[in-house]
């Protein structure tokens, strides 16, 4: 749910059902393009090439991931799984390492640091969430930017937060 009170999860037949209450989920959901509750390996290409306009020399990474998320190596990545290696990472790392912060890199489109309002409106429509401006810049408002500058990684782990605590 973000700041204007919509709900910015995509509407789905299924439901997940999960014990896990981290807020890790946002990220998790993103990953999961097909919305079947596991990523896959065209879960993870969909992403990139949707975010990079084509995987060509990234299955090699995808690979990579593949092997250290799924350790019950039944070639895909439960929630459970995922949340393992990110909330190991950020026992191991400061905040800002880790897959947070390689999807906030995917979504800043010109790199500067700051999601836009245009960097947050494609990656909303590329996902399949439905936001309006008016969405956007309430985001961006709570995430503590400003329409000029966008927002930090600060404040998307600030939004994805909210968006967390509202669906728990």
């Amino acid at each position: 749910m973000c700041p204007s009170g919509r709900s910015l999860r995509p509407h789905s037949s299924t439901s997940s059902s999960t014990t896990a209450t981290s807020g890790f989920r946002p990220a998790f959901d993103i990953l999961d393009a097909d919305s079947d509750g596991k990523i896959s390996r065209d879960d993870l290409r969909a992403f990139y090439a949707g975010m990079y306009g084509g995987v060509s020399g990234r299955d090699d990474v995808i690979g990579a991931m593949m092997t250290v998320a799924d350790t019950n190596k039944d070639g895909f990545v439960e929630y459970e799984e995922f949340e393992r290696v990110v909330a190991g990472n950020a026992e191991k790392r400061a905040v800002g390492c880790g897959a947070m912060e390689d999807v906030f890199r995917v979504m800043d489109k010109d790199g500067d640091g700051k999601l836009s309002h245009e960097d947050l409106k494609s990656y909303m429509a590329w996902a399949g969430f439905k936001a309006t401006d008016e969405d956007i810049n309430a985001m961006i408002k709570f995430g503590g930017g400003d329409q000029n500058g966008g927002v930090t990684f600060d404040g998307l782990l600030r939004i994805l937060a909210l968006d967390c605590a509202v669906a728990n």
